[in-house]
């Protein structure tokens, strides 16, 4: 393997490793903005997976064209000079807000799964992510290329032995599952501009960093297929034990479980894989935009984000995720807009 294609996997690897953090590995944000509309829910994540395939590419090739250091400049390009500082806030309130959330999901897996306490899951995590961030953007890349690979792994056990030929049918079957809103026409363009609200704090400076923008190209694009084959596999799983699995934190985690012990912690320890590498870039993504303003000690800034997300986390997980991300959703439908409209420099469309 050349040395390029294993450059293009790494991206692929940390696109999918910033995206899939707790909402998505412990398969919360899933059932929320997917499984919940049935049927229908399975043609919402085919947009999510579009969407995630062209403007994650985007995002990462406009930051190259731009040389953007963090996604101020990205979207000071995008917004202009005065709206550009309105959205940099934006950013700022999403990038502390699902921090929160990924903190207080290694507290909700420790506590639910592990029967540990919930304090201790986010302790432990605080202390190993301000570890991880002495490497800065290596360190991003690395967690992510070890963590992602074993979170296909299980997406394939999963497949195999859960869903199957006919969880698939059921999941796909339109006909006999009545309509009752559109919200799921909506849903997948939500979650997706939630997703590149934060993960643009990755995704910004790694586009600016890499020289090649033919790997940056190759990356967004398995990258997002890897995305969207995730997201039908944890859709199509939740599916076959709904509804009782709504009552769990962690659904993934309660339908590894029939896998046997073994298996089931082998599986937290995954999904604790890819909370963390989100969180991570995150608090990468944050220190920047504050270092971009003020000359501050790097480690100074990243204690004091990891802490300040401690003290938000205490609401709890499912709380956290049920009435920020939606909003935050919300919040990230302009930069899509944008993302979507404005033109690459250097290109004719």
């Amino acid at each position: 393997m050349n040395q390029k294609t294993i450059m293009i996997l790494q991206i692929a690897a940390t696109y999918i490793g910033t995206v899939v953090g707790a909402g998505f590995a412990s398969g919360q944000s899933i059932m929320q903005f997917f499984t919940v509309y049935g049927a229908y829910g399975g043609m919402g994540i085919l947009i999510a997976t579009s969407l995630f395939i062209w403007i994650g590419t985007k995002m990462m090739i406009l930051s190259h064209r731009i040389r953007a250091f963090s996604y101020q400049e990205q979207n000071n390009y995008l917004f202009g000079d005065m709206f550009g500082k309105v959205a940099n806030i934006f950013t700022f309130i999403i990038l502390f807000g699902v921090t929160a959330v990924m903190i207080s999901g290694t507290g909700s897996i420790f506590k639910e799964q592990l029967g540990l306490p919930y304090q201790f899951g986010i302790i432990i995590s605080i202390l190993l992510s301000y570890l991880v961030m002495s490497k800065e953007l290596n360190g991003i890349l690395v967690a992510n290329s070890l963590v992602v690979p074993m979170m296909f792994f299980f997406m394939f056990l999963i497949a195999i032995q859960v869903v199957g030929i006919d969880g698939i049918w059921k999941a796909t079957d339109w006909p006999k599952q009545p309509l009752n809103h559109v919200k799921w026409i909506i849903s997948p363009f939500t979650y997706a501009a939630l997703n590149f609200a934060f993960a643009q704090a990755v995704l910004v400076p790694l586009g600016s960093e890499v020289k090649d923008e033919s790997v940056l190209k190759w990356g967004g694009f398995w990258g997002g297929i890897g995305l969207g084959v995730m997201l039908f596999i944890s859709h199509f799983a939740i599916h076959s034990r709904m509804p009782e699995i709504l009552r769990f934190d962690i659904p993934m985690a309660e339908i590894i479980r029939g896998f046997g012990s073994f298996f089931h912690v082998l599986f937290i320890l995954v999904i604790y894989g890819e909370i963390f590498t989100t969180l991570i870039g995150n608090v990468f993504g944050i220190t920047r935009q504050i270092q971009s303003l003020y000359a501050l000690p790097r480690n100074w800034v990243v204690l004091a984000t990891l802490l300040t997300c401690l003290l938000i986390s205490q609401v709890g997980f499912t709380s956290l995720l049920t009435y920020l991300y939606p909003l935050f959703g919300y919040m990230g439908m302009i930069l899509l807009i944008f993302l979507v409209v404005k033109r690459i420099p250097g290109s004719e469309k």
